[in-house]
């Protein structure tokens, strides 16, 4: 599979959007690996995250999955559709973001190419 280029993924399954405002959302390896989620716990708008520490989660048909903060600072929105139907986030999951933050640093994390070597050694 080909990773979209217009932002960055972490070792976590989570991507983040380089242009602002930062999005964040879950990459197509995680959400084949849910299959199909059925409830989603994201961060309120206002609330600080920690790049590498959970802040929400999202269950699916198969299990209940972290979900990691890819970059620290402030949540400034979150997705309501993809809370009231989560279910979009595993069937578009380059689609459909989670949360926006601000006040994000630089990110130092795997480009597209990167990402993809690494899915294909899990």
């Amino acid at each position: 599979m080909t990773y979209p280029t217009d932002r960055l993924y972490t070792p976590d399954h989570e991507w983040i959007t380089i242009e602002k405002p930062h999005k964040v959302g879950i990459t197509q390896f995680a959400a084949d690996a849910l299959d199909e989620a059925v409830y989603v716990d994201i961060p309120e708008a206002g609330t600080h995250i920690n790049a590498g520490e959970a802040c929400g989660e999202i269950e699916s048909t198969k299990s209940v999955s972290d979900l990691v903060a890819p970059a620290s600072g402030i949540v400034s929105a979150r997705n309501e559709e993809a809370v009231e139907d989560p279910k979009l986030i595993t069937d578009n999951p380059h689609e459909v973001w989670l949360y926006e933050v601000e006040g994000v640093g630089e990110l130092d994390l795997l480009d597209g190419s990167a990402y993809e070597a690494l899915t294909k050694e899990q």
